[in-house]
């Protein structure tokens, strides 16, 4: 490929981003919703990564060595958030009946790979859950914590390639 097509493909990507970002939070609901999903992902990620407290009264503590963890989780939530909601949109404005599960594939497996990336703390559960299976999933979830969540944002980031590219091919523009 030339430099020129490199380009060009980068452009294209980028106008059907943005179209995609306009055609669909444009609207308020989808706009909400995207919304509230980050908020609520982020709010359990940081209960996780034991960073917000609610007892005896709400704190938000960032000790220096969360910063990336915290970086990352954000990053996650909102992701999440705007995925979620362009495949609603989608999901809603299609011309042709598609399988849920098409839609929702990379989504699911963004968000439970960003989940276990953040329930670290979660670890004390599954030991007394499972046993000894417990503590050698909690000490894979502590030791590859943010290898994990970076998996679950270039996951996110196909998610969302991947929904531009639906919205740009099967979704008419209203």
């Amino acid at each position: 490929m030339s430099d020129g097509n490199i380009i060009s493909a980068r452009s294209n990507w980028l106008d059907s981003l943005i179209l995609s970002f306009r055609i669909v939070f444009s609207r308020w609901p989808y706009l909400s919703i995207a919304a509230l999903t980050a908020a609520i992902f982020w709010t359990v990620f940081s209960i996780f990564d034991q960073l917000l407290f609610f007892s005896p009264i709400v704190i938000f503590y960032l000790p220096a060595d969360a910063v990336t963890g915290f970086i990352l989780s954000t990053l996650s939530s909102i992701l999440l958030g705007i995925i979620v909601s362009m495949n609603l949109y989608v999901l809603k404005h299609s011309k042709m009946k598609m399988n849920l599960a098409s839609f929702f594939s990379g989504s699911t497996v963004s968000v439970l790979s960003s989940t276990c990336a953040s329930c670290s703390s979660l670890g004390f559960l599954l030991v007394s859950t499972f046993g000894g299976a417990g503590i050698a999933a909690s000490t894979f979830l502590s030791n590859y914590q943010t290898p994990l969540r970076v998996l679950s944002i270039v996951l996110l980031i196909w998610a969302l390639y991947s929904i531009i590219n639906k919205l740009s091919q099967t979704c008419k523009i209203n």
